[in-house]
């Protein structure tokens, strides 16, 4: 069943309904970058064999950052800080975290207010996905929310 409480859900519903193709995955990534003013965004799928989160769309990333990023380890970085809590990782700014959830490459991406979630279905990991600005920000309750359902939109295609 599709969340039909945001036209958000819906079209990520709609762009996935050929299957998972790359091509869908940064169509969506595409759709997620312009409802929330975005600049930067990416989207991960677990390979249950290795454990390790690969790399299946992206906007906006820098070169330098591609080779960063392409297969994630649970539990490294905000993606796969996002994938082993299976909750939201936010940093208001990148540049200047200290936190411990940004990874030292973060900063090579000259994004600031950035958030990555888990992509979940039925309770199980399929992935992660996240989304950045150039400036500060700190994603609202309402704003988390709404990324959390387009997640669950998402990960009931992606297997």
């Amino acid at each position: 069943m599709t969340d039909r409480s945001d036209p958000l859900c819906v079209e990520i519903d709609g762009l996935l309904a050929g299957g998972p193709t790359d091509e869908a995955l940064t169509a969506v990534i595409d759709r997620l970058l312009a409802r929330f003013g975005c600049a930067v965004g990416t989207l991960h799928a677990l390979d249950a064999d290795t454990g390790l989160l690969h790399l299946r769309a992206q906007r906006g990333l820098p070169e330098v950052v591609l080779g960063k990023v392409g297969r994630i380890p649970v539990g490294k970085g905000m993606a796969g800080l996002a994938a082993e809590r299976r909750g939201p990782v936010r940093a208001c700014n990148l540049q200047s975290d200290d936190s411990g959830v940004a990874q030292p490459g973060a900063k090579l991406t000259r994004m600031e207010g950035s958030i990555a979630l888990p992509i979940l279905h039925a309770g199980e990991l399929r992935g992660t996905f996240g989304v950045a600005k150039p400036t500060p920000y700190e994603y609202t309750e309402a704003e988390t929310e709404l990324l959390l359902r387009a997640g669950a939109v998402i990960g009931k295609h992606l297997g």
